[in-house]
C-alpha cells in the first residue's frame, strides 16, 4: 500500500532534520570569522558556513538572536524561552517528530512581526500560519493581537496545541485556533474561499527538499486574495529552494524585506499578482 503524503513529508521531514541537527551538532564550537546563531554554549550552534558578515547583517542578527533564552535550570521537559510582544514564551520541544524543534526561520520572522507593529498592525487582523511547528510565529502574531489559525499535519498538533495554549491563555485578544492543514489537499473543503479570508499568510522554513513543492505552492494560491500580503522567511539549503521562489514569482510579486548571510535566511513580502484581463 502506498503512503500518503503526509507520511511520506514526516519520514522524510525527520529524515532532513536529523542530518541537519547532526551537522549543528558536530559545530557547537565556532570557529574565529563565524558566526552562531544561538548565544549560549548549551545550545546549537548554526555556522556562517565561509560567508562574511556584513556590518547591517551582524547587527540585525544580533538583536534577533537576543529574544532566545535557555533554561537557567536543566527541566525533563525540553524547552526553549523567546522575548516577544513584553511577554517570556517557552516553547516546549519534541524529539520524536520532526515540526518539533523551533527553527531559525521562525525567530526570524517573529523578531520582524514583533519590531515592525507600526507598520504592520495585527491587531483584529486574520492570520494563518502555514507549517506553524512548535507555534512560535503563531504565538507572536497572537500575542500581537491576531486572529490565528495555526496549522500543520496531524503529527505535529498535539505539541502545537500545547505550545500555543501555554503562552496565550490569558494574553491574548483572541484565542487562536490550532487546525490540521494538509498542503494541496481538501483545501476548498476545509478553507472554502467563501468564509476564508486572510490578511496576512505565515510561513518559516516551509521549503526545504521535500517532494510536496508543489502541493505547498497550491495551497499559497488558495489561500491568498488579492489583498493578504505573505510573510515568508525561508533558509536557503540547495538548488530546490531557488527554483521554489522561480515557480512562486510567476503567482506572486515578491518582495526582499531583508537578508541575513550569515544564516543564510531571508525574509520575503509577497502578494499575489494582478490578472491582467483581455
Amino acid at each position: 500500500m502506498s503512503e500518503s503524503p503526509p507520511t511520506q513529508l514526516l519520514k522524510i521531514s525527520r529524515k532532513h532534520q536529523n542530518q541537519e541537527q547532526e551537522q549543528q551538532l558536530r559545530m557547537t564550537q565556532p570557529r574565529e570569522g563565524d558566526s552562531s546563531l544561538w548565544n549560549s554554549d548549551e545550545c546549537c550552534v548554526l555556522q556562517s558556513e565561509n560567508r562574511e558578515e556584513s556590518p547591517d547583517d551582524a547587527d540585525l542578527v544580533s538583536v534577533i538572536t537576543s529574544r532566545r533564552f535557555c533554561p537557567s535550570v536543566i527541566t525533563t521537559v525540553p524547552w526553549e524561552g523567546y522575548r516577544f510582544a513584553n511577554y517570556e514564551i517557552k516553547i516546549k520541544e519534541s524529539t520524536d517528530c520532526y515540526g518539533a524543534v523551533p527553527w531559525p526561520s521562525a525567530l526570524v520572522l517573529g523578531h520582524f512581526l514583533d519590531a515592525n507593529q507600526d507598520k504592520y498592525n495585527l491587531m483584529d487582523k486574520n492570520v494563518i500560519e502555514l507549517g506553524a511547528g512548535t507555534g512560535l510565529v503563531s504565538i507572536v502574531a497572537s500575542l500581537l493581537g491576531a486572529k490565528v489559525t495555526a496549522t500543520d499535519l496531524p503529527e505535529v498538533l498535539g505539541n502545537l496545541q500545547y505550545n500555543v495554549s501555554s503562552n496565550t491563555k490569558g494574553r491574548c485578544r483572541h484565542t487562536p485556533r490550532v487546525t490540521e492543514l494538509s498542503w494541496g489537499k481538501d483545501l476548498e473543503q476545509n478553507f472554502p474561499r467563501s468564509s476564508c479570508h486572510y490578511d496576512y499568510i505565515m510561513a518559516a522554513d516551509v521549503v526545504y527538499s521535500h517532494p510536496f513543492l508543489p502541493e505547498l505552492l497550491a495551497t499559497f494560491d488558495h489561500l491568498c486574495r488579492h489583498d493578504t500580503v505573505i510573510f515568508w522567511a525561508m533558509r536557503f539549503r540547495l538548488e530546490k529552494e531557488n527554483k521554489f521562489v522561480d515557480q512562486f514569482q510567476r503567482l506572486f510579486d515578491l518582495e526582499l524585506i531583508f537578508d541575513l548571510p550569515s544564516l543564510k535566511i531571508k525574509l520575503y513580502r509577497a502578494m499575489k499578482k494582478e490578472k491582467i484581463m483581455s
